[in-house]
């Protein structure tokens, strides 16, 4: 569990990424109820949320947690999550800054601060929390092949790639069904997702035997609570390096539908840039072909990023054309909204 109160007053780390290569970053300030009173950027130092993040909480972007100590903070939250999760040790005098100040730290890195001897001693000594969102629980176990059994409708979101939109096209579906009086849930996989929901299993930090078993168990006891689960998905199953944990939430979930997720314009794999993107309709059979012998499924929606785009008019365009390509219908939940594949799920 992340042990936040929203009324906590929030510094974010994003620095030289903000906000494109800082995920964790734009979702908690989207998605979050926490109070974000400082962004740390050290390329940005100046300028403000705003200018770069519409329809979010406006905050200053600073150069150093020294900086941000007038906001009177009470966590530091690391909001970049590098390929390989590791620590940049740029951040360090951050950090350090932060812990002797006071502020708890949040981080959703393979490299655990818990770990760190140095931030150990120092919380220790300031009376602070580390908190590690990427560490699982200690008493996974293997899939017994039961969220078949679930009693709520499961629907998880897919992609062609990393970063294709499929955390916020997940809770922009658990808010558009919310809205409309469905008793939606939101079943968070990875490190942003259980950072804004305050619970989940990072499914990428899991033994292998275990992933698909995790994602069972969160299943079951969601759907406890929930007539409707929207599953976080993560990365996609061409990628060279997280296929393995992209097919154990397919078949640990055992959804009824899948969404769909794309970034119009992006032709490679982010990081792997030898590694083309094959096209969209060959995805749709092998995430169904892949499903169908533990738990048969069909990608009913599309969800397209079109930042590519700079006018509503060309986004539009890119998105029925995404539409046809997968036979299905299709909306950027960001730019227009969700309830045009809300209906086709449900």
């Amino acid at each position: 569990m992340v042990s936040l109160d929203p009324d906590d007053s929030v510094v974010v780390l994003a620095h030289e990424q903000f906000p494109d290569r800082a995920k964790t970053a734009v979702g908690v300030l989207r998605y979050a109820d926490y109070d974000v009173t400082a962004v740390l950027d050290r390329a940005r130092a100046g300028e403000r949320v705003a200018d770069h993040v519409p329809d979010v909480a406006d905050a200053p972007i600073v150069e150093r947690m020294a900086d941000a100590l007038e906001f009177d903070p009470d966590v530091l939250l690391i909001g970049i999550a590098p390929i390989g999760g590791g620590f940049d040790e740029s951040w360090r005098p951050d950090v350090r800054a932060a812990i002797e100040a006071g502020c708890d730290v949040v981080a959703g890195l393979h490299y655990f601060l818990e770990d760190d001897e140095e931030f150990a001693a120092l919380a220790a000594d300031h009376g602070v929390d580390l908190i590690d969102v990427r560490r699982p629980p200690d008493d996974l176990t293997v899939s017994g092949g039961r969220a078949r059994d679930a009693d709520a409708d499961v629907i998880l979101t897919v992609g062609t790639d990393c970063s294709t939109g499929k955390m916020t096209t997940t809770l922009e579906l658990v808010a558009a069904a919310q809205e409309r009086g469905i008793d939606a849930g939101f079943v968070p996989t990875g490190q942003t997702g259980i950072m804004i929901a305050g619970w989940g299993v990072p499914v990428d930090r899991v033994i292998a035997d275990f992933a698909a078993g995790a994602v069972e168990r969160m299943i079951l006891d969601a759907a406890e609570e929930h007539d409707v689960l929207f599953v976080e998905g993560q990365g996609t199953i061409v990628h060279p390096a997280y296929s393995g944990v992209t097919c154990s939430l397919l078949h640990g979930a055992m959804p009824g539908a899948l969404v769909m997720t794309h970034s119009a314009g992006r032709e490679a794999i982010h990081g792997y840039e030898d590694f083309a993107i094959p096209p969209v309709e060959e995805y749709v059979d092998l995430y169904e072909s892949l499903a169908a012998p533990v738990a048969p499924t069909e990608v009913a929606a599309g969800a397209l990023d079109t930042r590519a785009f700079d006018d509503d008019e060309a986004a539009r365009a890119a998105v029925e054309e995404y539409a046809a390509t997968l036979d299905a219908p299709a909306t950027d939940p960001v730019r227009f909204d969700a309830d045009e594949i809300l209906d086709a799920l449900l």
